[in-house]
């Protein structure tokens, strides 16, 4: 089951948040377990939804309060012109927090979510209780990184005629793409929409790269530096977060850990949802001492 939850962020933008509750037929907590679970808030990636983290979602929710929250610019949320800065993103995730009254709460967030995700925590460490960092890199990619992805943007064959188009361009006909990718096509095929000349993104491909600036062209290593609360740094064996960066992220975390995926790529959960989950269950149940799911 899910709700929708209509909040507001940073400049009264409207945000959209959706939480996940355990079926009935799902193993529910012990009546000796405190009444009001502890929350985790699940942070998409840059072009993701909420939605993106059902899978996810579902399994924490018999014994966690689990709600993913549509970033502005993406799913169901607010679309301004502006601004899409770091500030601008992580003022959001505060704001859902306080607005639900999910703190102290595990951030778990994936690309850009994770960068929101740990800014939060060493800006508001009374909100959260840890962070699970999956695949994204704390240092700059550079101007030229921000220019091959506007190519990237300019090369979409937009409108695409049906969804199954959606699905084959991002899956196969990429010539972006080393190899097919099958989690790749349905990632973007769920963030697609039907409009009366075709299948469009949700999202505004120059927000999209405005939000990609705000932390493309800067370091985050002294925000990493300062995050307090026990830290989960994962990555994808073929992802965009090599081992070497990774390894020295978790020793920049005064309490970081690591987990590798094998056999997946920059969509962890989703390339590898069952390795993801045993990975993010192992280090639940080591920080908040609760059994795994």
């Amino acid at each position: 089951m899910v709700r929708r939850i209509d909040i507001t962020g940073a400049g009264s933008v409207p945000l959209t948040a959706w939480e996940y509750a355990a079926e009935p037929s799902e193993p529910t907590p012990q009546p000796s377990q405190p009444v009001g679970l502890p929350a985790v808030l699940l942070l998409h990636g840059l072009m993701g939804r909420a939605s993106h983290w059902g899978a996810t979602a579902r399994r924490l929710a018999p014994r966690y309060r689990a709600v993913a929250l549509d970033q502005r610019g993406h799913g169901s949320s607010g679309k301004p012109e502006g601004p899409y800065s770091r500030d601008a993103y992580v003022s959001d995730a505060e704001s859902a927090i306080e607005q639900l009254h999910l703190g102290p709460a595990v951030l778990i967030g994936h690309s850009m979510g994770a960068l929101t995700a740990w800014q939060l925590a060493a800006r508001r460490p009374d909100l959260v209780s840890a962070v699970v960092i999956c695949d994204m890199r704390a240092s700059a990619l550079g101007e030229q990184s921000q220019r091959a992805w506007e190519t990237w943007f300019n090369a979409w064959p937009l409108p695409f005629p049906t969804l199954a188009a959606a699905h084959r361009w991002f899956a196969q006909d990429d010539p972006w793409l080393e190899r097919p990718r099958p989690t790749r096509g349905g990632f973007f095929a769920d963030v697609m929409t039907e409009g009366p000349d075709g299948w469009r993104p949700v999202f505004a491909r120059r927000h999209m790269l405005r939000s990609r600036e705000a932390w493309a062209l800067d370091s985050h290593w002294d925000e990493l530096s300062q995050v307090r609360c026990p830290a989960l740094v994962v990555r994808g064996w073929d992802g965009e977060l090599g081992r070497a960066e990774a390894q020295e992220m978790v020793r920049v975390l005064p309490r970081g850990s690591y987990a590798e995926i094998p056999d997946a790529g920059h969509l962890v959960p989703w390339d590898q949802p069952e390795a993801w989950c045993e990975a993010l269950e192992r280090f639940l149940a080591e920080v908040a001492g609760t059994a795994r799911i």
